[in-house]
């Protein structure tokens, strides 16, 4: 982390060393996800990285493209019509506070709520008929991407049925959650050197992230050995995360990934980001199909719910799963 005199413009943002060329991740598994190879090829990368992107997908780019103008258009407003639209507690508009822990960052956000393939009734932001109706088909979409990804990992794992894992996201009262995310450039710190932290480092509490962003960078993800890597940019792909609570399903054979984002000085970023987590009373605890003969659990059982709560209550990077090892 760089330490400078505090500028205005980033004052209690955390300052980070711009990435180089070199940082930029170039063993990143790409995985097809219309090859018969892709179950396996995304277990390996579960288990190696905790990440990876994935290409034919099946999303259209119109869908993409409709949602990433939407979110451009409104994050373009004038302050004040944004600020109606929050706070972000639980769901709505928030800027540069993520959460309520003292986490800060150089951006602004919708954090919206998804019930079953669609924006919930109860999410009335944003208010925007255009910006809802192309939400709702972007994760109709992405939703579905999700599910056979988790189908796809299941099947990589040797596990049946088909849908052990993604039954918990499909399921009535699964607990899924929208985020759209904007890094404006941070034109303060331009040829310093350094660059603002858009999103501190940590790990998704949930099962599973899908994330599809324009095409600046900014994304970096930590590798096992603890080196920080950059991932390049690719507007037509996802990327999937692992979340701390798969890593506890398959009693960490998946890796939950520790990652963050960097602010450009010179480029906005957008990103959209689909979290599918299960019910709150959701039992998270090794599948007993994953464990060996006399293998014991690594983790304490706990439910969604209260892994939630744990987790909504702590800093961005801490080590959330801690307090649950045995």
């Amino acid at each position: 982390m760089v330490v400078l005199a505090s500028t205005p413009a980033v004052d209690h943002i955390p300052l980070l060393r711009s990435p180089d060329p070199g940082d930029y991740f170039s063993g990143m598994p790409v995985v097809d996800l219309s090859s018969p190879g892709a179950p396996r090829a995304i277990a390996d990368a579960c288990e190696r990285f905790g990440f990876f992107k994935l290409v034919n997908h099946g999303v259209p780019a119109d869908t993409m493209d409709r949602l990433e103008s939407e979110a451009v258009r409104f994050f373009s407003l004038p302050q004040a019509d944004k600020d109606r639209s929050g706070p972000a507690y639980p769901f709505g508009y928030g800027s540069k506070r993520i959460g309520l822990n003292g986490d800060m960052g150089w951006l602004e956000y919708l954090l919206l709520a998804v019930e079953s393939a669609s924006l919930s009734g109860a999410c009335t932001v944003p208010s925007c008929a255009l910006f809802r109706a192309a939400l709702n088909e972007y994760i109709a979409a992405v939703r579905k991407v999700a599910v056979r990804v988790m189908e796809a990992m299941a099947e990589g794992l040797g596990i049946a049925p088909v849908d052990a894992l993604s039954a918990m996201v499909t399921a009535g009262g699964s607990d899924q959650v929208f985020r759209v995310n904007h890094y404006p450039p941070c034109h303060a710190l331009q040829g310093l050197g350094c660059s603002a932290t858009g999103f501190g480092e940590h790990t998704d509490p949930q099962l599973i992230s899908v994330l599809r962003s324009n095409g600046t960078s900014g994304l970096q993800i930590a590798l096992q050995n603890g080196q920080w890597v950059s991932v390049p940019s690719d507007r037509d792909a996802f990327f999937v995360n692992v979340g701390d609570s798969l890593q506890v399903l398959t009693n960490g054979r998946f890796k939950s990934v520790k990652h963050r984002v960097v602010a450009n000085s010179l480029k906005s970023r957008v990103s959209m980001i689909y979290f599918g987590g299960p019910a709150m009373t959701q039992r998270i605890a090794p599948l007993p199909q994953l464990l060996g003969a006399g293998e014991q659990s690594l983790y304490k059982d706990f439910t969604w719910g209260e892994y939630k709560k744990a987790a909504y209550n702590s800093r961005l990077g801490d080590n959330r799963l801690a307090q649950f090892h045995r």
